[in-house]
């Protein structure tokens, strides 16, 4: 007799003995049992008193058999005893009010094999469980998961309402054999009918409907339904979606859908704020409107400050409005209209600027989206060598790529973003084209992700535009906290100019991170770094170019908005360094 015993205390003011038993020594069934065993978990519970155990115990009886079937074996028996007391034999009227031993007994009985594994008709994309067949044990998780995949993928094929027509089961204990015999019903090919909405208060039933993409008149599809819920998800008018399809079709073949929105608040406040030694504290904010005109519109007001408490260079303000309208063209393209106002004092130069642009931004999959558009940026630039005026039309496009388990705190996964902005020069503005991507990786191992390897590549480049005729705020630097930890904010770029050594930025970057991060608790985790930067004014790894880098150590403490960021970063290479550097924000670096 193979005998599991576990002693939970502090269940319902006293200790409660929780025993299982087998017939027979498999210590692996042992574990599966007792995993599905409800009074197991129930009697761990220090919350739990006896009338939870009592329901816990009766309810064991269907799910250690249902157990025993998904292992193969149907003629196995079950016995609860409460107190020396068949749980199944007390009313629930008399229930006890107090337990002190839940004792299990299982004869699991012999493992029954497939005499028969037949289903059909089937689809021909239909894929099976490759031991749903003559002679493998016959699980019960096997034969759903075959029925399963059999009705979605005559619904994958447009056939809405497939379903398992007829399903015979029998069990041949003498033989310990199992004969299992699915009909499926296809059910007639379908195409989307009329999408009926309701909850939507402010927004008007027109866009709601624009927004939703419900593609009325097409071949069903369960991919595109779950598509409908994902554009309403992603909007962020609504706390709530609901989309079901519509119990009977329509005229024999149309499938209408019911879809139910509880609208979110119109608006929304959030803030951030990080501080590091050498970049000085920053502040931001926002204003969100998530339904601006009953139109889906969403009103966006950022404001930040940073650079405050700087050794050099001085503190930066910007101020930005952007109006995003969903479904314009169509229920994938949004359009944008957004402005920008800045103040910037840097280390070689202060800048004030402004810039307006519109265009549009379309969601290819839940992983790639896209934006382009047109614009116009005047800025004025005051430096050692007096004052510069630049004006350009520019021409944004950028694409982003979003694979990562949990963006703000990633384990596994990529992510990536490119963006390209031509620009043509009005007056003594040079035209040409800015370049820059951010590729992320990280790698997960060990129990739970416990350790995670992260790396990112920062790659950027302005061509076409010689360097004394680019805006200021294209070029590049590297050090601070969004590149090289550890080397003083911006402290890389190029300082060699034809007439002088007035210190500017690059035409060339590329910056490179590394971190292992590992989890000590489960609230806390520490973090070893290592970041280079690169800057040059004519090519990538040229002569002409400067690499420095730092390194440095890290702790994180997970909150529900992410983890709260603290890094100690020294220079490792390069002339730049000012010694140990320390930076403080919420979320990862990157």
């Amino acid at each position: 007799m193979f005998v599991l015993v576990a002693a939970c205390a502090s269940v319902a003011s006293a200790e409660t003995q929780f025993q299982l038993q087998l017939s027979a020594p498999d210590p692996a069934l042992a574990k599966t049992l007792e995993q599905a065993s409800l009074s197991r978990s129930t009697a761990s519970n220090k919350e739990s008193d006896a009338q939870g155990l009592f329901g816990a115990a009766r309810a064991d009886y269907a799910r250690l058999v249902s157990a025993l079937y998904d292992e193969g074996r149907y003629g196995g028996s079950v016995s609860i005893l409460i107190d020396g007391r068949e749980a199944a034999g007390i009313a629930p009227m008399d229930a006890p009010e107090r337990i002190d031993r839940i004792e299990i007994t299982v004869d699991p009985g012999p493992v029954f094999r497939f005499s028969q594994a037949a289903i059909g008709p089937l689809d021909p994309a239909t894929k099976l469980p490759a031991t749903f067949r003559l002679s493998e044990v016959a699980r019960s998780s096997v034969i759903i998961e075959a029925a399963g995949n059999g009705v979605s993928a005559w619904r994958d094929a447009g056939h809405a309402k497939a379903s398992v027509a007829r399903q015979s089961i029998s069990a041949d204990h003498r033989k310990q054999e199992l004969a299992a015999d699915i009909a499926l019903d296809p059910g007639p090919l379908t195409w989307f009918g009329t999408l009926h909405m309701t909850g939507n208060e402010r927004l008007r039933n027109a866009r709601l409907a624009k927004i939703a993409g419900y593609p009325t008149g097409e071949v069903f599809s369960p991919a595109a339904l779950e598509e409908v819920r994902n554009r309403l998800r992603r909007t962020g008018i609504f706390s709530a979606v609901t989309l079901t399809e519509a119990e009977t079709l329509r005229d024999g073949k149309l499938l209408d859908g019911e879809l139910t929105v509880v609208e979110a608040k119109l608006r929304r406040l959030g803030f951030g704020a990080e501080v590091s030694t050498s970049d000085g504290a920053t502040i931001s904010g926002y204003w969100l409107h998530r339904n601006l005109m009953g139109g889906g519109e969403k009103l966006r007001l950022d404001a930040e400050v940073s650079g405050i408490g700087m050794n050099s260079g001085g503190t930066d303000y910007s101020f930005g409005a952007r109006l995003d309208r969903p479904a314009t063209f169509s229920p994938d393209t949004a359009a944008y209209l957004k402005t920008e106002i800045a103040r910037a004092h840097e280390d070689d130069y202060t800048l004030s600027g402004y810039g307006l642009s519109f265009g549009l931004s379309h969601i290819f999959n839940a992983k790639l989206s896209a934006e382009a558009g047109i614009g116009y940026e005047w800025a004025k630039i005051e430096d050692d060598a007096g004052e510069l005026i630049y004006r350009q039309m520019t021409f944004p496009m950028s694409a982003t790529w979003e694979n990562r388990n949990v963006p703000t705190d990633p384990t596994r996964g990529t992510y990536a973003k490119i963006d390209l902005m031509p620009f043509y020069g009005l007056g003594t503005t040079g035209s040409g084209a800015r370049l820059q991507g951010d590729l992320r990786a990280y790698r997960g191992f060990g129990a739970n992700d416990r350790f995670v390897l992260a790396g990112r590549a920062q790659i950027g480049g302005v061509f076409g535009s010689d360097l004394a005729e680019t805006p200021r705020d294209y070029l590049f630097y590297s050090g601070g906290g969004g590149t090289v930890r550890g080397q003083p904010y911006q402290a890389l770029g190029v300082t060699e100019l034809e007439g002088g050594t007035l210190h500017t930025g690059g035409t060339r970057f590329v910056g490179l991170s590394a971190e292992l991060r590992a989890g000590v608790t489960e609230k806390i985790g520490v973090v070893a770094f290592y970041d280079a930067g690169y800057i040059s004014a004519s090519d990538f790894f040229g002569r002409g170019g400067d690499w420095h880098s730092g390194a440095g150590l890290g702790v994180r403490y997970k909150t529900p908005i992410g983890p709260i960021r603290l890094d100690i970063a020294a220079p490792v290479d390069g002339d730049t360094g000012d010694g140990p550097q320390l930076y403080l924000g919420i979320g990862q670096a990157f």
